[in-house]
């Protein structure tokens, strides 16, 4: 049997490195799409604007992560 307060903790450690290894993955994103964002290339406004959806989608998504 295995002892309910220590699968409490377990989860809680899998949990916050779940969620760290998420900030770094969207993060590295982030910057990516960032310099896409100031790049302003001629033609294609509807292109740079869904990448900036994207961008504040995922700047978003690292402040509610950050939170938690």
């Amino acid at each position: 049997m295995v002892d309910p307060e220590f699968l409490k903790e377990f989860q809680k450690k899998l949990e916050k490195k779940i969620r760290e290894n998420e900030i770094s993955v969207v993060q590295y994103w982030h910057e990516r799409l960032g310099k896409l964002v100031s790049m302003k290339p001629d033609g294609i406004a509807s292109l740079q604007l869904e990448i900036r959806k994207i961008y504040d989608m995922m700047e978003t998504r690292i402040k509610t992560l950050k939170k938690g």
